[in-house]
């Protein structure tokens, strides 16, 4: 990767939707090497997906919540019984598994109290747990999906754009 393809992701993570012939010129590239480089961070995985972020609470999902949970064993059989079971609720939007006291951290995105509540008792029958619990978000000060790139090494010889 060198400074092109870095400033082409600083400009994707802003604005997806963005032409590609706006693109290239803000890059300084013309459109078929800029789409090249687009095509490249694709097939390498930098680029993961190209996706429309929704407001939840335009949508009526205004309860968001941030469960801990604790596992009950650390064998392979309860982590699969536990991945699967999540992984299968919707309303779960992410799941990290987490060094430390807890073992896993959810985010939680419903409607309201009782959205969570019937999420709470889905979660509890999809492996044995030995500890729940809940933080609901009062407010959202802070919320963006940009990566930052300005704390990525940058490549010998590749100045910044």
């Amino acid at each position: 990767m060198d400074k092109f393809d870095y400033r082409i992701l600083e400009i994707l993570q802003k604005d997806a939707s963005v032409s590609l012939a706006e693109l290239a010129a803000q890059v300084g590239l013309s459109t078929t090497p800029c789409w090249r480089r687009i095509q490249r961070l694709k097939e390498d995985g930098v680029i993961q997906s190209q996706v429309v972020l929704c407001d939840p609470v335009s949508l009526g999902l205004g309860l968001t919540a941030f469960v801990t949970v604790k596992a009950a064993r650390h064998d392979d059989a309860w982590t699969t019984r536990f991945l699967d079971g999540v992984m299968g609720i919707p309303e779960i939007l992410e799941v990290y598994r987490m060094a430390g006291e807890i073992d896993y951290l959810l985010k939680v995105v419903v409607s309201d109290i009782a959205g969570y509540d019937r999420v709470y008792k889905r979660l509890i029958k999809v492996a044995e747990l030995v500890d729940v619990s809940s933080g609901f978000v009062m407010e959202v000060v802070r919320h963006t999906t940009v990566l930052p790139l300005e704390q990525v090494r940058w490549p010998a010889g590749a100045a910044r754009a």
